[in-house]
């Protein structure tokens, strides 16, 4: 019998500077300083936390750590919401071309993401077969909200992206649900972290209320959905949505109940909740085998090695079975067959291949 596996669902991964085309830089686009301090764009700057969010530095921390693999996803930085289009498809491009790379040059330690940009609905289909036929992505990455293309924002479960979400599911995809942007439409001062500790979660939490309201897992039955953090305040939401649907059925005519879609087969969330409260309760509205071990890292409200949050990869799930919310048959499971699943769902075939690849 094989060792369980430790798959880490949502990690991140940046280009070193020397990657990152000369377009990106001169319209400031995105970038990171040559001393890898900072991550960048115009009139932004962040700063690089962690020396792992860099390819060689990322493979020694997955291996002080024991993870195995890890789900790569594109960085929010480069969903393109206001860029020109011509820009945006090149930067996007970049985006998946070295994803594409560093899965192809190390398929056992990594499965990367692909984007596309919602509002080019056209372009984001072309977009979806290049990266699934010749990049061999099967990962689909999406914002909570995107910018139109006459600039209103919108949720990405619109019904205007049906036809993504129908080729998604053609190719079998996993979509990941990522949050960002939110300071570009929410009209509050970016103040305390704000964008990043409230607004974020309710980003998700909205992009959930349309999957589910329109019905799109069974809709589109080979595309399964995983939304970052948890979705958290989805979850504590739950009974409004469910009492604000039975309450006034006028304002959701047409539209499928908020109960038919808890613990659906197709609706993943990950771990990446900071605490085993709100891990309990995501476990109890959505059962075990929907949950994927998912560590945002390497940014600092990811779970992250940490002396003063006394924290460390894959803490949570610890503690989950220390105070015995969860067994341990579901932590394993939590770590390696439901992102299996997730990544690939009835396809055993895909499954053993990538464990293969992963055990050497």
């Amino acid at each position: 019998m094989s060792r369980k596996l430790r798959i880490n669902g949502h990690s991140h991964l940046l280009p070193y500077p020397e990657e990152i085309p000369d377009f990106m830089r001169e319209k400031e686009i995105f970038w990171i300083d040559e001393d890898k301090k900072y991550m960048l764009q115009k009139n932004w700057k962040r700063p690089v936390t962690d020396s792992s969010f860099f390819l060689d530095e990322k493979l020694e921390w997955m291996e002080r750590y024991k993870i195995d693999h890890a789900v790569v996803l594109n960085l929010s930085q480069l969903y393109g919401n206001g860029l020109r289009v011509e820009e945006m498809k090149k930067a996007l491009r970049f985006q998946n071309d070295f994803n594409a790379n560093v899965q192809h040059k190390h398929p056992d330690k990594f499965t990367c993401g692909f984007v596309v940009h919602p509002a080019f609905v056209r372009s984001a289909l072309w977009e979806i077969e290049r990266c699934v036929e010749e990049l061999d992505l099967k990962l689909l990455c999406l914002p909570t909200h995107y910018m139109d293309s006459i600039g209103t924002w919108r949720c990405i479960f619109d019904e205007e992206n049906e036809p993504i979400f129908e080729l998604a599911s053609k190719y079998n995809l996993a979509v990941e649900i990522h949050p960002y942007d939110g300071e570009k439409f929410i009209k509050l001062e970016n103040t305390a972290w704000r964008f990043h500790l409230i607004w974020m979660l309710a980003q998700c939490a909205d992009a959930y209320h349309f999957l589910t309201l329109n019905g799109y897992p069974d809709k589109f039955p080979n595309m399964r959905v995983c939304f970052a953090h948890g979705g958290q305040l989805a979850q504590i939401n739950l009974g409004r949505r469910i009492q604000g649907f039975d309450g006034r059925p006028d304002l959701f005519e047409g539209k499928t109940h908020p109960r038919k879609s808890v613990g659906h087969k197709n609706i993943f969330f990950d771990t990446l909740v900071h605490d085993t409260r709100s891990l309990q309760l995501l476990l109890e509205n959505q059962k075990s085998k929907q949950i994927i071990a998912g560590l945002d890292d390497p940014y600092p409200l990811g779970e992250m090695e940490s002396e003063s949050q006394s924290s460390y990869p894959g803490k949570i799930l610890d503690l989950a079975l220390e105070e015995k919310i969860i067994t341990s048959t579901e932590k394993d499971e939590i770590w390696e067959d439901n992102v299996l699943q997730w990544l690939f769902g009835d396809d055993e075939k895909a499954k053993k291949e990538l464990v293969n690849k992963i055990l050497g």
